[in-house]
């Protein structure tokens, strides 16, 4: 579990591929510390495990369905990337409860200033659209931030200077790919829902159990 506070930006040192498992080291000065092997930490919004790690960097392995799944499978050697250790119980939540299982991916379609925010405006599909609620969190490449706008095609985030200064997003191009995760709570929201409609659909009740026999 995450909170959406990038602790560093990091940098891609190295990446193997071996029988469809990605082996990718990544340059760090802070989420090793007080890490064990078997640690998850977060990069660019996706829980990965730490496997090997010394004082300046850390490996993780990534699967082929987190490649096509998540904007991992286009990173290079020299790439920057957010990270986050898990929290830890009775840590602040600054952020939003962030699980690092990313929903699916959008395209920055617009950078716009304002003063000293940046607008950064992301299209996604219509799957990952509905879980964006107005004034509601969500994790653009595990960075956690509200939602200013809306609609069918896009959605809109405001970014501040400590934001752009901590985090990779404001060093993106339009047409970049970034990780999503929308609120956990919207989507356990949706599923008791589902399963209350599917439970008011049914014929079958205390009559009809007796009726029938079974009581």
């Amino acid at each position: 579990m995450f909170t959406g506070l990038v602790e560093e930006v990091g940098k891609v040192l190295d990446i193997v591929e071996e029988n469809k498992i990605w082996t990718i080291t990544f340059e760090c000065k802070k989420v090793f510390e007080n890490i064990s092997i078997g640690d998850s930490i977060a990069v660019n919004g996706v829980c990965l495990t730490a496997n090997e790690f010394d004082n300046s960097s850390f490996k993780a392995n990534v699967m082929a369905e987190t490649i096509r799944k998540t904007n991992l499978g286009f990173l290079k050697c020299g790439s920057l990337v957010n990270l986050e250790r898990a929290l830890k119980i009775g840590d602040r939540l600054g952020g939003h409860i962030v699980s690092g299982h990313i929903d699916g991916t959008g395209l920055i379609s617009e950078f716009k200033n304002e003063g000293d925010a940046i607008w950064i405006s992301i299209s996604s599909s219509k799957e990952i659209l509905k879980y964006i609620v107005y004034k509601g969190s969500v994790a653009i490449d595990g960075v956690s931030l509200t939602v200013s706008y809306v609609d069918e095609e896009i959605f809109r985030v405001s970014i501040i200077p400590h934001t752009k200064e901590a985090t990779t997003l404001t060093k993106k191009n339009t047409r970049d790919l970034v990780n999503i995760e929308c609120d956990v709570i919207g989507k356990y929201v949706e599923k008791l829902l589902n399963y209350t409609d599917v439970k008011k659909e049914s014929n079958i009740d205390m009559n009809f159990l007796k009726e029938n026999g079974f009581i």
